[in-house]
């Protein structure tokens, strides 16, 4: 597949769907930018940088699920109780 990207005023480009798709990378994800002989360059996804991979990580088995409002009424009381 060969696409034609332009360059704006700002050296700035923007990468089609179908190529971040390709590289399997997602709004947030890091690119790491290799650069070659022969004015060439390879795009890789930076390993462990998917924003969604951090989801889940505080997750407890058999831990209760709380609300935001569980969660605010628990900020709001720990914030009190430090004065």
């Amino acid at each position: 597949m060969a696409t034609t990207l332009t360059v704006t005023a700002k050296g700035q480009i923007t990468l089609h769907k179908e190529a971040l798709n390709h590289l399997g990378v997602r709004p947030g994800d890091e690119l790491d930018i290799d650069l070659l002989p022969g004015g060439r360059l390879q795009l890789s996804p930076k390993p462990g940088t998917s924003a969604a991979s951090i989801f889940g990580v505080l997750a407890r088995p058999g831990a209760p699920h709380r609300s935001i409002q569980e969660l605010n009424q628990i900020s709001a009381s720990s914030w009190a109780d430090e004065e």
